[in-house]
């Protein structure tokens, strides 16, 4: 008898045994996994058959061991161990691999539905609440799984081929699903490609700050500018702000590049004249940083910008992640004379309850309203709505995205005063908005489309 024919729920006094079980759960290790993904490759080498392994993650354990104690997250963690092994379908292992990762092979799981559907199955099990005794916990789990030969014929490729599906389920979102593919390997390798040149564009100063004017509606008049990231790298080209920003943030860099944008933004802003804003985007990572505020003063301060013409913007997604914290920020921020607005309103879950709940100055409407204005009644409606209401919270209102004489038009005889589109203006880069500036202060107009190209 070998040791993973064994009862995996006796520890046995057997040095075999124990060196193949999981001593809090009972379930086998990662070395017993390892042996029975080698011995079913090896039944199948001459037949190449397809089996399934996966590996699942339960999403935020991390806080369960600081809120209730290691004691209660041990109770978790066997109470899913129970979970799995009670759901396997024939023939199926489950194995502990770390602290809150679990493993399984699927001898019978030949293709990608085959293995969503299990997938599914326990993402549900184990979305149960789990019983601590004087009270019951909530937890999704995120999965990624792999189909022998196609995603590797070696355990170890194997397995880096789950822990890469659930890399990318983690970045999903939580309780994803995700098959290993190619395509799927190319997509991490791509981002794995741009974080490093990234990284390195941040050290050598490469990644650069271009300015959207914001208008009044009435005349065309600059009334500041939105400060936007643009990255052209030697070997990647140009790389959209909406790809690595984003991956700043999830690879936890963020702060050096947003400290790098802010301060190269804010040395152009000082010498605008001083009726002129500085609009700068704050990502959700800083948004539930107790030091955001600190730093950015920190920041301004150094430049020598006066923190009461900085708009910092955030959107109503980042603040839904820890709302306590955010809501300490804006008000650090407002009491230090830096105005918070909220971007890309109405596309958020509960955007009227944050509005009451929080301090902002502004509100950006955002573009997917706007590009509809003159098409869909509802849309106008909409729009119309949100400016009674921020009207009646004394709130001022930016229109965002607009790109036709029509929509400026529409905006204005709603009563929306200030806005910004390319009908106004693309992102032009810091030099740039001098002349615009001065094209202003010589009474030329701005209100006909600037045709700016560069990014």
């Amino acid at each position: 008898m070998t040791p993973e024919d064994e009862n995996p729920d006796a520890l046995s006094s057997n040095p075999k045994v124990v060196a193949y079980t999981d001593p809090l759960t009972g379930l086998g290790n990662r070395r017993r996994l390892m042996d029975k993904i080698r011995k079913l490759a090896s039944e199948r080498a001459d037949d190449p058959a397809p089996f399934t392994i996966g590996i699942v993650n339960i999403d935020g354990f991390k806080p369960i061991n600081d809120l209730f104690g290691h004691a209660s997250g041990d109770e978790i963690l066997c109470q899913v161990a129970h979970r799995l092994r009670a759901c396997l379908p024939d023939g199926g292992f489950v194995a502990r691999i770390e602290s809150d990762e679990f493993a399984f092979v699927l001898p019978l799981v030949f293709e990608k539905k085959g293995a969503e559907k299990i997938g599914r199955m326990f993402k549900d099990v184990l979305s149960a609440p789990y019983d601590l005794g004087d009270r019951n916990v909530r937890l999704s789990a995120s999965f990624g799984f792999a189909v022998y030969p196609f995603a590797g014929e070696q355990f170890a490729e194997l397995l880096k081929s789950a822990d890469t599906a659930l890399y990318r389920s983690k970045r999903r979102g939580r309780g994803q699903i995700t098959v290993y593919s190619e395509e799927i390997a190319e997509e991490i390798r791509r981002g794995t490609e741009i974080e490093q040149a990234l990284r390195r564009a941040i050290i050598a100063d490469e990644v650069a700050v271009h300015f959207q004017p914001i208008v009044d509606l009435s005349d065309g008049s600059i009334q500041g500018f939105e400060a936007l990231a643009r990255w052209t790298d030697r070997e990647l080209g140009f790389v959209s702000p909406g790809i690595f920003i984003p991956l700043a943030e999830e690879r936890g860099f963020i702060d050096s590049l947003t400290e790098t944008l802010l301060k190269k933004a804010a040395e152009t802003a000082k010498h605008w004249p001083s009726d002129l804003f500085l609009s700068f985007n704050l990502s959700s990572a800083q948004l539930i940083d107790p030091a955001t505020a600190f730093n950015v003063l920190a920041i301004v301060n150094r430049v020598g910008l006066d923190p009461r013409r900085l708009e910092l913007e955030i959107t109503e997604t980042a603040m839904m992640s820890d709302p306590e914290v955010a809501a300490k920020v804006v008000n650090e921020l407002h009491a230090i004379g830096i105005k918070v607005s909220l971007d890309d309103f109405g596309t958020g879950q509960s955007s009227l309850g944050r509005l009451r709940n929080f301090a902002f100055n502004k509100v950006k409407i955002d573009r997917s309203f706007i590009s509809e204005i003159t098409l869909d009644k509802s849309a106008e409606h909409i729009v119309r709505a949100i400016l009674m209401m921020c009207e009646g919270l004394n709130l001022k209102v930016i229109a965002e995205g607009i790109e036709t004489e029509e929509q400026a038009e529409k905006l204005s005889a709603l009563g929306c005063k200030t806005g910004q589109g390319w009908l106004y203006g693309k992102a032009v880069e810091a030099s740039r908005t001098f002349d615009l500036i001065e094209a202003q202060r010589s009474s030329q107009s701005v209100r006909s489309p600037i045709q700016v190209f560069s990014r």
